[in-house]
């Protein structure tokens, strides 16, 4: 059994988010968490519950189910058990006017059936604040974020290879790369932020695959098993001879999540002005890696490096036929895609702990999507990479 999140690291991550709201919102008096996601980060247990966090006073997780489960995996000092919201209300001596919640993630039901309990006035957003305190991470969560590359580079970069051989379907190596990420550590999920959003493991794709078009807001493409469940990768796509294989997956320890894409020569090598487009796109990475530093913009990263590509390149960079996503690369954490982005508006600087996954990409008719991602932490130096440095188009002949 994984090691609980230390009481200590507990403390400081509701220490910081009270200082958080003092200066964002010095009126507070009030706030409540619903996802299991922002449950698990200030309780170490993920819990149908709901934790309250007055600006005076313990914070304290209610918790339905399951309150027993809750108190063997969680060292936080104060967890409740209640059959109803109508149980935590009972312990609330004053209710002020206005609460804060996750608005982006609480649904206006469970809004409704909350607010019968607790009939206060008006509601505010917190997601900003808890989502700029998780952007920052700890040595704890820098630590499993670097187990959880290990792993990831160990899989795609050494045992994938392997695993491809002609006439195995895009379903079939999705089975087998995540049973070969569980084996190795991977905690078996993998969690996004975006609305009503399902993936089990990623983008898994035999040339053409990776460039047919998906509601997910990400440059690689996947048709999937089904229009019902377009995940994991397709039956019918056989690998051949001459394909680029690509896989963009995602990969967890403890519940902090590196993203990775790499690419494969199977058979015989990509015609080299694919070959060329893909390292202009490893030299786009490692040039972005290289300003990852405190003080440094994401908009200001961003900006430097579309303003230094040319137009026929643009063309199918970060998509390909007009789905080019806004962005070079995404924060990274308990969620594969947080923030801050590298994209225009992010103009808060960076700040040391900061996690980022790079994905420089480029789309080519007929044969795919080429390019790489890889995940790096902040530092005064740059971005260190803890994913890998092989930079892909691996040949497997």
């Amino acid at each position: 059994m994984s090691e609980k999140v230390p009481l200590a690291e507990l403390k400081s991550r509701m220490r910081c988010f009270r200082k958080q709201m003092g200066v964002s919102n010095p009126d507070w008096e009030m706030t409540v968490i619903f996802s299991k996601i922002n449950l698990y980060y200030f309780t170490g247990t993920m819990q149908d519950g709901i934790l309250l966090i007055p600006k005076n006073g313990e914070a304290t997780f209610w918790v339905r189910r399951s309150y027993e489960r809750a108190l063997d995996e969680s060292l936080f000092s104060s967890i409740e058990p209640m059959s109803s919201f109508r149980d935590a209300a009972k312990n609330v001596s004053r209710l002020p006017d206005t609460v804060y919640l996750e608005t982006e993630l609480v649904p206006l039901a469970l809004y409704q059936r909350f607010q019968k309990y607790f009939p206060f006035k008006n509601v505010k957003s917190v997601d900003s604040e808890v989502c700029a305190l998780r952007s920052i991470k700890s040595e704890y969560e820098l630590s499993l974020l670097r187990k959880a590359g290990r792993i990831h580079q160990h899989v795609l970069e050494d045992l994938v290879p392997g695993m491809l051989r002609e006439g195995m379907s895009e379903a079939e190596l999705s089975m087998e790369l995540f049973s070969a990420l569980v084996k190795e550590g991977h905690h078996g999920a993998c969690r996004f932020g975006m609305f009503d959003t399902e993936m089990i493991l990623g983008n898994v794709c035999f040339g053409e695959s990776s460039l047919y078009p998906t509601y997910f807001n990400g440059p690689g493409g996947n048709l999937g098993l089904c229009p019902a469940a377009p995940v994991l990768g397709n039956r019918d796509r056989k690998l051949r001879k001459g394909d680029l294989v690509f896989i963009d997956v995602g990969c967890g320890v403890d519940g902090y999540h590196t993203d990775k894409t790499t690419t494969y020569m199977f058979g015989s090598p990509l015609p080299q002005y694919a070959i060329d487009l893909h390292n202009k796109c490893v030299d786009i990475q490692n040039e972005a890696a290289s300003m990852l530093k405190p003080g440094v913009t994401p908009s200001g990263i961003y900006n430097t490096i579309m303003n230094g590509l040319d137009e026929e390149f643009l063309q199918n960079f970060m998509g390909f036929e007009g789905r080019n996503v806004k962005f070079l690369g995404h924060g990274v954490g308990l969620l594969i895609d947080e923030t801050p982005v590298i994209a225009a508006g992010f103009d808060e600087p960076l700040q040391k702990g900061m996690a980022f996954a790079l994905e420089p990409k480029r789309g080519i008719e007929n044969i795919g999507m080429v390019g790489i991602e890889n995940t790096f932490i902040v530092t005064p130096e740059g971005g260190e990479c803890i994913s890998g440095d092989n930079p892909g188009l691996i040949p497997v002949y």
